[in-house]
Parts: structure tokens; C-alpha cells; sequence
């Protein structure tokens, strides 16, 4: 069973939300928050899997909001041991410049608000894994933004390419590429929990918690540079 927490200032949007989510069988809604502040309490107290936030509060509360969901604090998670939420944004705008901030302060994805019912509850089961959901639109978007605001080399967090090992850079290579762990075990002759465990490693070096943020890093670094 996924537990979504639903952050949304506006009641009508968590209201409609609930409904949608609680006649799925494996969701199940652990509360409603009507600000980031309040999201990120929840987060902490419920422990959701996911935390459904509304993009209007990222846009105003910044993503302090989101880094405090999914990195909190070590004292809040040695009471009881757990991975802290992962955050799905359903955004109004497809501003690439707060889409991108948001995913380096740990979103694990983007969906539009005027995405289906289908489309949203796929997104939250994906998100759920620790894998991420973002439109192939502003995936280009992103990789553009990257290339024109990013020095390649060493990244804002330290972390160069010697950092990692040649397989880990084969991975992380595919991982940019948008192969799936299943591709990239076929392509690259290793069993799949191997992937998993080089892509694993790979986002613990970087402090990341997504695919997306991988991807990210292999632009940034110079590793994969976008297609003319």
C-alpha cells in the first residue's frame, strides 16, 4: 500500500484529490496539508511514501520546502528508521528554471496539472519506487537549461567524474541516455540488481535520490552532452 500526503493551498483541489486517490486500492490518503510548512510536518509524523505537492506552493514557499521533505534532518528519522517521502509536483506552469531547482532539491518528478487520472496515479506509483516521472517537454527543457547555465566539469556539489568507477560511468551514462535498468543490465552484459546497485551508489555520491538528478549531473559534468 503507497500513502500519499496531498499539499495543496487550494481546498477544492485536495478535496478532488482525495477522492481520486482513495478509490484506488493500493493508495491510501495519510493526511492533507494546506501549506509547505504544514507538508513538511506531516511528512515527518506520517511518513508517507509520496507527498503530492500542489506547484503553487512551490512557487511561493521555494524548494526549501521540498528539500526539507525528502532530506530531513538525521534526528527526525533515528527515532524510527525510514526513507524520508518522496515529492511528485503537479505543476501549473512549465517554467524550466523552477522545475529544475525543485529537482536538485530532491523532487522525484513533474506532472502537469492537466494530467489524467491515469496519468497521476501511475506518476505517484512510479515516484513511490524511487524512480521519477518528468515529460519528455521538459526533460528537453531541462537539458537545454542545463547546457547554457552549467559549467561542465565539476559540479556545485563537489562531486567530479573521478569520483566514480568506469562501470558506474557506463551506467550513469545509460542512465542519461533514458535506458531502463533492464536495458542497460542487456546492453551491458550484468544482472539487473547489479544496475540497481551501481545506480544506487551512483545517487549516494552525488547526495541524490532520484534518477532524474543523475541525469542532471551526467549533463552537468560534461559526461553526456545534449545532441546539437
Amino acid at each position: 500500500m503507497t500513502s500519499v500526503v496531498i499539499a495543496s493551498d487550494q481546498s477544492l483541489q485536495r478535496h478532488g484529490l482525495r477522492i481520486l486517490l482513495a478509490a484506488v486500492p493500493d493508495l491510501t490518503v495519510a493526511g492533507e496539508a494546506r501549506s509547505g510548512t504544514e507538508a513538511v510536518r506531516l511528512a515527518a509524523v506520517l511518513r508517507p511514501d509520496v507527498v503530492l505537492l500542489d506547484g503553487r506552493i512551490h512557487e511561493t514557499e521555494g524548494t526549501e520546502v521540498i528539500r526539507r521533505i525528502t532530506r530531513p534532518p538525521a534526528l527526525a528519522v533515528t527515532v524510527q528508521p525510514a526513507d524520508p517521502a518522496r515529492v511528485l509536483v503537479l505543476t501549473p506552469t512549465s517554467d524550466e528554471g523552477h522545475a529544475y531547482a525543485a529537482l536538485r532539491a530532491g523532487a522525484g518528478g513533474f506532472l502537469p496539472q492537466d494530467a489524467t487520472p491515469d496519468e497521476l496515479i501511475a506518476a505517484i506509483r512510479v515516484v513511490a519506487t524511487g524512480d521519477s516521472v518528468i515529460t519528455p517537454h521538459l526533460t528537453r527543457a531541462l537539458i537545454d537549461t542545463v547546457r547554457q547555465s552549467q559549467p561542465l566539469g565539476p559540479t556545485a556539489s563537489g562531486v567530479g567524474l573521478d569520483t566514480f568507477t568506469q562501470r558506474e560511468r557506463d551506467v550513469l551514462t545509460a542512465v542519461a541516455s533514458g535506458w531502463s535498468n533492464a536495458e542497460i543490465a542487456a546492453r551491458l552484459s550484468i544482472a539487473p540488481t547489479t544496475v540497481k546497485s551501481h545506480v544506487s551508489h551512483i545517487l549516494a555520491k552525488i547526495g541524490g535520490r532520484a534518477r532524474v538528478q543523475a541525469v542532471a549531473f551526467a549533463y552537468e559534468s560534461g559526461l553526456v552532452r545534449p545532441a546539437a
